[in-house]
Formats: structure tokens, C-alpha cells, sequence
């Protein structure tokens, strides 16, 4: 007999509820979306408009008591991901957070201490692991096809000189707010998931349009501990937009530009499984080679929906989970020592785990 799908409590509707997590949840099998918690009006009536069959609470209470759901999505803002995460884990309810985990990689590891004593799974939504140039670029650094890398370029760019408010452009600390945390957090975990540890940190670190709170551009320089030296732009001020990755090996290069698609593709109404999912057209591949001997190599097809496939197989028959959380309080703790290094204008080492 078939099992009954787990049902699946969101909480936060914006972007992150929005556009990712509940058109994902809705579209992977074994998982409904059940609930969904938030209180502005505006955002109660795109639930019912947009998943007529998910109840619309406004109080995350009423999921902690008795057996209303099987699973807990945080997507609220960056400040209430612990203390709602570790609601969840008191309820004994398995948790997924949108990065990043924690607003310091202190509370991070207590949450992550506290799930694994409780029994309960926790584990982070780093969904950029299935953009499909980056699996293009790791299928081809594990083929061989670059030879030894030297170094990786990364780059998430915006052109976004008008400041939009909100609390990502909040100085609170808790609120984690800038770019090195929003968009920072993809890129050191694409980095870290490629070329593994990292042993010094360097960042320059900036506040470039007037009125700006945070950081709204930021280059980051790791070096790993395999030599590979990792160099991670990201920017709201960039009026001419670079490559998304650019690879140096010994033996050749790969390039790309363009931001993965999935994400327009779910802001326009979107669905995984949809003809075409997730791929680039083939103007857009990607070039691998040198300079006068250059190919275009298809961009693999991105698969956002895997993460929440890998996550009701962890829950269902005890598959791993799809990001080990410690994963992600490693990407805050480099961060963390990035702000520190472009504070100090020094570069860092990176401290043993504790």
C-alpha cells in the first residue's frame, strides 16, 4: 500500500517561501504542502490563490502541538531561522533552514549539537548545489578534463544601485544581512563542495551605494588546503555583469556566463517537471579549452527539486540527508573570518574545528 505523503509546514511566504520552497515542496513526490505560516494579508490570499488545498496559519504554534505535520521549512528571515529551527526540534519535527543556517557560526553549532541530541534531522537549504553550471563545472574538475585547477573564479552579480528596504539591508547583527551572507553563502559552499577545507581567508569587504547599511559588494580569496585558491565576487553594483565561473587548469579552462534559470523559471510560475526544466539554451553553453582551441560543453540540466527528492528519501528509508548542517555552519564560520580579515585588512588562518 502506498505510504502517505509527509506533510510539510512552511514557515515564512516570501521569497524564499515563495519562490523555492513551496513550489518545490508541491512538486516533489512523497511531500504535500500542508501548512503555510504568515500573517500579512498580502501573502495569506498568494497561498490560497496559489496552493488552494494548504491551510494558512498565523501562528507557528499551532504546528509544535499534536500531529498536524511530518516536516518543518523555515524561510523566515535570517534572525528567526535558529529560534524557529530549534521549535521544530523540540517538537521532535525534522527541519530543513534556508541558508544561512544561523546568523554566527556559534548559534549554528549549538542547533546543529541540540538536533543531533534530540535525534531529530536538520539540514540546510543550499539549493545552488544543483544549479546546472556548477554540476557542469564539478563534473568536469572530477573528469580531469581542466587537469590540476588553480583556480576557481566565482561570481554572483546584480545591478541593483537603488537600495530596496528590508531587512537584508538591516545592520542588525542578527539579521545577517549584506551581500557576503545572502549571496556569500552559495558561493563558499559551491567552493568549499568543489575543492574541499580551506586553511586562510582573505575579503575586502565594502559599502559602495550611498545610504547603504551593509556590505552590497564583496570579494572573498580562499585558499584551500589542496592549493587551489578559490576568488568569489558577489555585488549589487555591478553594471556589467562577468562570467559565472571561470576554472584554470593546467591543461585547460572553462567559462561561463549567466545565472542558472531555475530561479526566473520559478518566479514566473515554473514547475520542475515541466518540459525543459532547467536547462540552458545551447548559445549559452559554456567553453572549455585554451584560447584558440575552445568547445562548447552542455550546461546539465538544474535540479532544485533533488534537494527535497533527497530529503523525503532521508526521511522515509534513512538516505542521507541532502546537506549535512555542518556543512553550512562551516560556510558561516568562513564568512564570519572573511568579515573579520576585511576588517582587519590582513588574511586570515583559518582555526582548527573546535
Amino acid at each position: 500500500m502506498a505510504q502517505a505523503p509527509l506533510r510539510v509546514g512552511l514557515l515564512g511566504y516570501g521569497i524564499a517561501g515563495r519562490v523555492f520552497h513551496a513550489p518545490l515542496v508541491a512538486a516533489t513526490p512523497g511531500l504535500r504542502l500542508d501548512a503555510v505560516v504568515t500573517r500579512d494579508p498580502e501573502r495569506r490570499a498568494q497561498v490560497k490563490a496559489e496552493h488552494p488545498d494548504a491551510r494558512v496559519l498565523d501562528d507557528t504554534d499551532q504546528l509544535w502541538q499534536g500531529d498536524t505535520v511530518d516536516l518543518i521549512v523555515v524561510a523566515t528571515p535570517n534572525r528567526q531561522h535558529v529560534p524557529m529551527a530549534r521549535a521544530a526540534v523540540a517538537a521532535g519535527l525534522p527541519v530543513v533552514v534556508d541558508k544561512p543556517l544561523a546568523p554566527t557560526a556559534a548559534e549554528g553549532r549549538a542547533l546543529v549539537a541540540e538536533a543531533a541530541a534530540a535525534g531529530v534531522p536538520l539540514t540546510a537549504f543550499q539549493n545552488r548545489r544543483w544549479d546546472g553550471d556548477f554540476l557542469t563545472v564539478r563534473r568536469l574538475v572530477e573528469a580531469g578534463e581542466l587537469g590540476r585547477v588553480t583556480r576557481f573564479e566565482s561570481r554572483f552579480e546584480r545591478w541593483r544601485p537603488a537600495i530596496k528596504p528590508g531587512w537584508r539591508e538591516s545592520a542588525a547583527p542578527g539579521e545577517a544581512g549584506g551581500a557576503l551572507f545572502d549571496l556569500g553563502a552559495h558561493l563558499v559552499d559551491q567552493a568549499v563542495r568543489l575543492f574541499g577545507p580551506v586553511r586562510r581567508v582573505y575579503a575586502e569587504v565594502d559599502r559602495r551605494r550611498p545610504g547603504a547599511e551593509v556590505d552590497d559588494d564583496a570579494f572573498v580569496a580562499l585558499t584551500h588546503t589542496n592549493g587551489v585558491h578559490s576568488h568569489l565576487w558577489m555585488s549589487a553594483l555591478t553594471a556589467q555583469l562577468g562570467p559565472r565561473f571561470r576554472v584554470l587548469g593546467d591543461r585547460a579552462a572553462y567559462t561561463t556566463y549567466g545565472l542558472d534559470p531555475q530561479e526566473a523559471a520559478l518566479r514566473d510560475g515554473g514547475r520542475p517537471g515541466t518540459p525543459g526544466w532547467g536547462e540552458v539554451d545551447p548559445e549559452a553553453y559554456g567553453r572549455l579549452g585554451a584560447d584558440g582551441d575552445l568547445r562548447a560543453v552542455p550546461t546539465e540540466a538544474g535540479r532544485y527539486q533533488d534537494f527535497y527528492t533527497q530529503l523525503a528519501a532521508a526521511l522515509r528509508d534513512g538516505a542521507p540527508l541532502p546537506v549535512d548542517p555542518a556543512d553550512s555552519v562551516g560556510v558561516v564560520e568562513l564568512i564570519e573570518l572573511a568579515h573579520q580579515a576585511a576588517a582587519q585588512g590582513v588574511t586570515l588562518p583559518v582555526p582548527p574545528l573546535p
